[in-house]
C-alpha cells in the first residue's frame, strides 16, 4: 500500500497547455468581436 505514494507521475505537457490557452483566448476574442467581424463581411461595397 505504501508503493502507491511513489508512483511515477506524468510530466505536464506544456506545449499542449500553451496551444489550448491560445485557442481559448482566440475563442473569447471572437466571441466579443463577432458582431463587428460579421458587419465587416456583409458591409455593402461602394
Amino acid at each position: 500500500m505504501t508503493d502507491a505514494k511513489f508512483v511515477k507521475r506524468k510530466k505536464p505537457n506544456y506545449t499542449r497547455a500553451i496551444i489550448l490557452l491560445v485557442v481559448l483566448i482566440l475563442i473569447i476574442f471572437l466571441f466579443y468581436n463577432i458582431e463587428t467581424i460579421l458587419s465587416g463581411f456583409f458591409e455593402i461595397q461602394e
